[in-house]
């Protein structure tokens, strides 16, 4: 259920030529940084787990949020609406998702954009899916168009285009980059928690760099080791303020969310994290899951997905005052704020037959039990300053009317 928060973590085989690869390579030059570790293991192109499987859903590694029940997209998709009114509306919005998975949010969220579409009619809305892997792209392709896709459209970035069941054009893209400016609306669900992290620990010498090296001792076995001497990551990574003893930064993470800021910045938007994590207050997260199970990070590499919490604390920082920046609060408290106990009861009592109502108490419990995922997700929201302070609050404090809350960061009064 969901990549859990703690566990055991269980040993398995696999066909091996991840680690004959890496194996050649540790030989001829050395250890290499857990980030670098983390990126072959997870997107090599011929032997990657992203790029070769990608084990969402029941018969994959692991289950998200989505998968377990449609509230959770569409609670989501209001969200998006609800700023997108308190922004005034604006005419266009682009719907910008990283790392979509299989495609089941973005298909709820598109779901309620339809039921919605009297609120939407005068807005042009699109949806750009960033996304590196082949077959989830495929996967993605099929549940939002049914298939109906146009690959490498000349005329633009992205590297596939189509058109949703709902009538929603949807394109393609590899990198963030890629993706037009324009008035933005982003969503990274567990995208940033399988980004590479470098680990540090702090030693009588000072910070040291873990690193991923073979083990002497046993041939085609891999072991974490220290760097001998600060390393380059070392030197950049580690704030001087630091009072952790072991500590994991994701610099990738920190571009992502500086691009980010500084789109909404200039073009206007937000953006929403879900993700477990913490607020810089966790030190060893690094772990893996296969099967639905934790499994050993260096065993069998290629064949389990690796992840790490976010550092939300990291991300904040990340953002350089470019942006507002809202939470990380639990994931129960957010959904609690989005209505989702309100729109339980409208299930239950739509739902003729017990399996269903008994399959929608499951994942309810699923989402919010804080011994579940209730409390080891969390939201994070970007949003332009002015949403959150008036630009001439500071001259004319009484002359404009109050700013609307922020959905799910505030409890709003469910009319």
């Amino acid at each position: 259920a969901a990549r859990l928060c703690s566990g055991k973590a269980e040993a398995a085989g696999g066909d091996g030529a991840m680690l004959r690869h890496l194996a050649r390579k540790l030989r001829a030059s050395g250890p290499v940084t857990v980030a670098e570790y983390m990126r072959e293991a997870l997107t090599n192109p011929g032997q990657g787990y992203y790029t070769r499987r990608g084990g969402v859903g029941e018969s994959g590694d692991f289950i998200t949020s989505p998968e377990i029940s449609q509230v959770f997209g569409e609670l989501i998709g209001i969200w998006y609406i609800s700023e997108w009114m308190a922004m005034g509306k604006p005419s266009t919005f682009q719907l910008v998702e990283l790392g979509p998975g299989r495609g089941t949010l973005t298909e709820d969220i598109l779901r309620v954009f339809k039921q919605l579409a009297s609120v939407l009619s005068k807005c042009d809305v699109s949806v750009h899916l960033v996304e590196v892997s082949p077959k989830l792209s495929e996967m993605q392709a099929v549940m939002l168009t049914g298939g109906k896709v146009q690959p490498n459209p000349e005329d633009e970035s992205a590297y596939m285009k189509g058109i949703s069941k709902t009538g929603i054009p949807i394109f393609w893209y590899r990198d963030i980059q890629d993706v037009p400016p324009g008035y933005s609306f982003y969503l990274a669900h567990e995208f940033f928690d399988a980004l590479p992290i470098h680990k540090f620990q702090r030693t009588e010498k000072g910070w040291r760099e873990v690193l991923v090296d073979i083990d002497p001792e046993v041939p085609d076995q891999l072991r974490f080791v220290l760097s001998p001497s600060r390393t380059p990551a070392t030197q950049n990574f580690i704030q001087p303020e630091e009072t952790r003893d072991h500590v994991e930064v994701c610099p990738e993470a920190g571009v992502i969310v500086q691009r980010l800021a500084s789109r909404i910045e200039k073009d206007g938007g937000a953006a929403l994290v879900a993700d477990y994590g913490h607020d810089g207050t966790k030190t060893d997260t690094f772990r893996g899951f296969r099967n639905h199970k934790l499994h050993d990070v260096l065993s069998a590499p290629g064949t389990a997905d690796l992840t790490a919490d976010v550092d939300f604390s990291y991300l904040r920082k990340m953002a350089q005052g470019k942006t507002a920046t809202l939470g990380p609060i639990k994931q129960r408290e957010f959904l609690k704020n989005m209505g989702i106990d309100l729109r339980l009861q409208v299930l239950l009592q739509n739902s003729g037959d017990t399996a269903t109502r008994e399959q929608l108490l499951h994942s309810y419990d699923m989402l919010m039990n804080p011994e579940k995922m209730g409390d080891c997700f969390n939201f994070f929201a970007l949003l332009p300053h002015h949403r959150l302070v008036h630009p001439d609050k500071k001259d004319k404090p009484e002359s404009k009317s109050p700013l609307p809350p922020v959905a799910g960061f505030n409890e709003l009064l469910l009319k």
